[in-house]
């Protein structure tokens, strides 16, 4: 087996894991609402930190095996993969405006990755460093911020909060870089200990606020904004700061800015797609009946059962002459017997 057919292979696999874990993060975060950012008495949660870290990791491998222009768009597919596992693992099927919101973003990042041409190997001063550091903490609260102020849109709040995750994790990795270009160059690791502080908390961050990202808003939305804010947070600094370019010059430079419009627009199709299976989801209805309240032993009402009208209400057991056993009737043909 080739080395780039082995990178290749990594980063399938990779993609695999990552739509595992997230998946299952959606899951608990469905079944643990009471504890949005960290469920940590889930077994299935543990389960889902454990399939991204390995995800990272075949990540990392695949690098080693392959170029980065080929192995970063290959993780773009992690949209892709979720969408059939989870309507195969958890029966969680996506609508048509899904799939192509996922296919957009997943199109849109992968073009606009795989122009972005790799400088050699540089680090950041330690000006720098803290630069970045204090813009990301700065991003990340103002993102959580925002996203707490839209409460009452939780689709929105949940994409704000997935593009926050995205940021910690994309800085996380320019860290990262950076760590390994310095040993690399034989910089003494407890001169790394304030990076790998870095790393660590923004990976924490990351992981923590994903994980309330999924609350309310399903599977694609907040997994396409964590997956797309990402690399290309990543490959913004490293345009800005460690001297990479896009290939082919000004004509690559607007088709990657192309891509880039497009996976956006991935994004916005799914936020709205989202926002409108929410807004049009009927809510549940308490049946009033003229002249008194309903028996307390009434039959419960289900979340999507049609409106039972006030006039259909004949009469209620209040207004009932004692002893007597008029039907009183009620939803979906079953009755209630009046005492």
């Amino acid at each position: 087996m080739s080395a780039l057919t082995l990178a290749v292979l990594l980063s399938l696999v990779s993609a695999v894991a990552y739509a595992g874990g997230a998946i299952l993060q959606e899951r608990v975060a469905v079944s643990t609402p009471e504890r949005r950012y960290a469920p940590l008495r889930r077994g299935a949660w543990w389960v889902a930190i454990g399939l991204n870290g390995l995800g990272a990791l075949l990540h990392v491998v695949a690098l080693a095996y392959g170029p980065l222009s080929l192995v970063q768009p290959l993780g773009a597919l992690t949209i892709v993969f979720a969408l059939p596992m989870a309507a195969l693992f958890v029966r969680r099927k996506a609508g048509a405006t899904a799939w192509r919101g996922a296919i957009m973003a997943t199109v849109g990042l992968a073009g606009l990755l795989s122009l972005t041409r790799s400088a050699d190997a540089q680090s950041l001063d330690s000006a720098e460093r803290l630069m970045v550091g204090l813009m990301t903490a700065g991003a990340v609260v103002a993102l959580i911020v925002v996203a707490h102020a839209v409460h009452r849109h939780p689709v929105v709040r949940s994409v704000l909060l997935a593009g926050a995750a995205g940021v910690a994790f994309g800085i996380a990795s320019v860290f990262t870089k950076t760590v390994a270009v310095d040993l690399d160059a034989d910089v003494a690791l407890t001169h790394q200990i304030p990076s790998l502080a870095v790393i660590a908390v923004l990976a924490a961050a990351g992981v923590l606020i994903s994980q309330a990202s999924y609350r309310g808003a399903g599977l694609a939305a907040p997994l396409s904004t964590v997956t797309v804010v990402n690399p290309v947070v990543a490959a913004a600094v490293g345009l800005t700061l460690f001297g990479e370019s896009f290939r082919y010059g000004t004509a690559g430079t607007a088709v990657a800015l192309g891509f880039g419009v497009v996976a956006a627009g991935g994004l916005i199709l799914l936020t709205t797609e989202r926002i409108g299976a929410a807004q049009g989801a009927p809510a549940p209805t308490v049946p009033v009946a003229k002249g008194g309240p309903v028996a307390t032993d009434a039959v419960p009402i289900e979340p999507h059962a049609d409106e039972l009208r006030a006039d259909e209400l004949r009469a209620v057991p209040s207004q009932l002459p004692t002893g007597s056993h008029r039907r009183v009737p009620f939803r979906h043909g079953r009755e209630h017997i009046g005492s």
